[in-house]
């Protein structure tokens, strides 16, 4: 048997220990799924908010037959621009985007990289979103197929593309930012856009595993009709 104080310190070392281990299952049940619930809330609240402001804008100016959104709405999470619907992921599905690939934006629904163009415009339309935490936007990205829709609703317009690609059809890493091009090229002559100029694009981007961020997975689309609103 160890004497006193021997054994208050391995007392004490093992509370330490348990302590330290409850803290570490703390952080990471917050970050898959306290952040995740936070997130989507704010999802809901940002989407019911720029329809609004879309509803009191319409018939105020806004050029109808220009591509893109009007006036972002400022919101504490930053400018939201759009509402991303992916039929595939059910009726319900709606993610705000948000100006910029920041955390901050991402935290609150998709983002759109500062050199995509607008939706509807020809060119690349470029949106990242986490797979893991803060919503979960493309959670089920690896099960996007070529064919199905991504619907884009704006303050001028609603943009249905067409993905080319499915969701787990090509890896690339991080720094791979030609898939951001206005027309996308693969170096390696692998999956890529059909390479047709003045094309109207889409690119999804999101981690290829759900616990590294060293890899993305990206899909492409093409725009395939395009509703005004009224």
């Amino acid at each position: 048997m160890p004497p006193p104080r021997a054994a208050a310190r391995l007392v004490r070392g093992g509370v330490a220990l348990i302590l330290a281990g409850l803290g570490v299952a703390t952080w990471v049940g917050w970050q898959l799924f306290g952040s995740t619930w936070a997130s989507e809330r704010t999802h809901r609240a940002l989407v019911e908010d720029v329809r609004e402001s879309w509803d009191a804008e319409t018939g105020r100016g806004a050029d109808a037959e220009a591509p893109g959104a009007a006036d972002a709405l400022e919101t504490d999470h930053g400018d939201v621009s759009a509402i991303v619907r992916i039929p595939a992921f059910g009726e319900d599905y709606e993610v705000p985007v948000l100006e910029g690939t920041s955390d901050e934006a991402l935290s609150a629904g998709f983002g759109r990289f500062e050199e995509a163009e607008d939706p509807g415009a020809v060119g690349n339309f470029a949106l990242a979103a986490h797979r893991i935490t803060h919503g979960e936007p493309l959670a089920d990205m690896p099960a996007l197929e070529a064919g199905d829709e991504v619907v884009i609703e704006t303050s001028r317009a609603t943009y249905t593309y067409v993905l080319d690609t499915g969701g787990d059809d090509l890896e690339v890493p991080f720094t791979a930012d030609w898939v951001l091009a206005d027309l996308p090229r693969n170096p390696d002559g692998d999956v890529q856009p059909a390479q047709e100029p003045g094309a109207r694009l889409l690119t999804l981007t999101t981690c290829s595993e759900l616990f590294n961020t060293d890899g993305r997975l990206v899909a492409f689309g093409h725009l395939e009709r395009t509703v005004r609103r009224r």
